[in-house]
């Protein structure tokens, strides 16, 4: 966690833990201090990929 941050404003993240084994967290979040913006962790896999909105 000390070397990841936020890809849209380099903020801290925090970590929201919904499920985890002895060896990793399977299923949260990460969520940026500063933006606000939350990443979701799924099956041991964090997507820190922006949101792109879709408005038509």
């Amino acid at each position: 966690m000390d070397i990841l941050c936020c890809p849209v404003c380099k903020g801290d993240l925090v970590l929201e833990v919904k499920n985890e084994d002895e060896k990793e967290i399977l299923e949260g979040g990460l969520l940026c201090a500063v933006c606000g913006v939350n990443y979701p962790i799924h099956e041991g896999i964090p997507n820190l990929l922006p949101q792109v909105s879709q408005t038509k």
